[in-house]
């Protein structure tokens, strides 16, 4: 027997380690994990919820109907469930603050007529109003007692931030216009409004804040 042929002489074959067959594993599992992580954030990215949309500005005691609104496809998440879906019964419902046109609609801007805590009033304005106040504008109303002679006291805020549902211009006066105004206004305050319509109080609308 040569040397060649000795056992001794022959090279070993080493087995692979297991944790380089672990670390192959774990890389793979990671690689499919990451995969499917991106697919799950882009299908709910992608999935969208049919919601309710105001078709034209809603002012305060409004009763909404169905076609009061359009439908919108919007992926809104969590939040999916805070908005009005199409197909909800609208049945009884008006709305309970200013939605404007084209806002997704939120549940708690629609709610039964008795829960609400406002209602209108119809009021003279003995001024003209400024062309910035349209219906879903805020407005403070001021009232002015009268006094002797055809005069008037000292002006006071008799509501605040009142909201306006429909306006009338009369231009046919000289010296100015008026105009009628149907306000939402807090039921807390239709007492002393109507008092003061009712006393031919001086009445006029000013804008919140000022001119829009």
């Amino acid at each position: 027997m040569s040397a060649f042929d000795s056992p001794q002489s022959a090279p070993k074959r080493r087995r692979p380690a297991r944790w380089a067959d672990l670390r192959f594993v774990l890389g793979i599992v990671l690689i499919v994990a990451s995969v499917v992580g991106v697919w799950a954030v882009v299908a709910v990215a992608r999935q969208t919820t049919p919601v309710l949309a105001a078709a034209h500005t809603i002012v305060p005691g409004d009763r909404v109907t169905a076609d009061d609104f359009a439908v919108v496809d919007v992926a809104l998440g969590r939040t999916a469930e805070t908005y009005v879906h199409s197909g909800a019964d609208l049945s009884g419902r008006v709305a309970d603050r200013t939605i404007p046109a084209g806002e997704l609609v939120p549940h708690d801007a629609l709610v039964t007529a008795r829960s609400r805590a406002t209602t209108t009033v119809v009021v003279e304005s003995t001024a003209d109003v400024p062309t910035s106040i349209r219906p879903g504008s805020t407005v403070d109303v001021w009232a002015a007692e009268p006094e002797e002679q055809h005069s008037y006291g000292t002006p006071k805020i008799l509501v605040s931030d009142a909201v306006v549902a429909k306006v009338a211009k009369d231009d046919s006066m000289l010296g100015g216009g008026s105009a009628s105004l149907e306000l939402v206004i807090p039921r807390a305050d239709v007492a002393d409004a109507l008092a003061a319509i009712a006393a031919d109080w001086a009445v006029s609308v000013v804008p919140t804040g000022g001119a829009e």
